[in-house]
């Protein structure tokens, strides 16, 4: 397997396809790299270095006690990106993996980038808070902790329902994608599983916002249940300037999987422009 070891000795796994201008991936929660298949395998095909990688405490990377906040894996990405030595590179991050992108550029800056991509994301802020009163209570991230601490596993099989908006008239996914997702979810810690829902939940990336200074695409569905776009995309898209913002009609979360087609022009049309 293709890993780096990080400055606290975690192993960061990732894949790394193709050849051309870098396009690197970071990954929602509570899954890993291997979600990025279409987008990846897409791209490759058209001329361009895809890189996925797990966070640590998901996927095949390794599981620490500790270290599951946003600096950290802004550090951890940007070792990634220092130790492949990729320039001009372009960042795509979806939903958790979005508050990385915020984060990186916040910590170390875009000399090493070329443009951005928030989908999904939970930029600027997903809970709510002081100046931030359409964010998510606090309580619904209490019960989904609870809710992992009881049962994680039927826990995620049953949040797969919102993620990929079944609940909605005409939405289905196949059995397999259902399988594929729950069995990439299971691999992560409980550990690092609950810390996670703490960090994304609670950490403000406004003033990493305010560091974008590269072309930026923001794309969020307007049906997505788990990160509301009202709260979230649409207020990311308004801070960093010149950002262009996609919203997929009647998109669920999972617009990875369910729109991949549209996602897959919108991404190649992103980078060429």
């Amino acid at each position: 397997m293709s890993t780096i070891t990080t400055r606290d000795g975690t192993e960061i796994y990732y894949k790394d396809w193709g050849s051309g201008q870098p396009v690197v991936f970071g990954h929602g929660w509570p899954l890993d790299g291997d979600m990025w298949e279409y987008q990846m395998n897409f791209l490759a095909e058209r001329g361009y270095r895809v890189i996925a990688y797990d966070r640590r405490g998901f996927g095949r990377s390794g599981q620490p006690w500790n270290g599951y906040d946003y600096d950290t894996f802004a550090d951890d990405l940007h070792e990634l990106i220092e130790k492949l030595d990729l320039k001009n590179a372009v960042l795509v991050g979806f939903s958790m993996g979005g508050g990385d992108v915020a984060r990186y550029i916040g910590r170390h800056g875009t000399q090493r980038l070329s443009k951005a991509a928030l989908l999904g994301a939970v930029t600027p802020i997903f809970g709510k808070a002081p100046g931030h009163d359409i964010g998510v209570p606090g309580e619904v991230f209490d019960g989904i902790k609870a809710g992992l601490r009881h049962d994680r596993a039927q826990f995620l099989s049953d949040f797969a329902t919102v993620f990929f908006g079944t609940n909605r008239p005409g939405h289905k996914v196949s059995q397999g994608v259902l399988a594929q997702t729950f069995n990439i979810a299971m691999l992560a810690s409980l550990k690092g599983t609950i810390d996670c829902v703490t960090a994304f939940s609670q950490t403000d990336f406004r003033d990493d916002m305010k560091k974008f200074d590269i072309p930026t695409l923001v794309i969020h569905g307007d049906d997505d249940q788990v990160v509301p776009l009202e709260a979230t995309g649409k207020l990311a898209a308004q801070m960093v300037p010149g950002a262009q913002l996609k919203v997929y009609a009647g998109a669920p979360h999972a617009l990875c999987f369910t729109h991949k087609d549209q996602l897959n022009e919108d991404l190649l049309a992103f980078l060429k422009a």
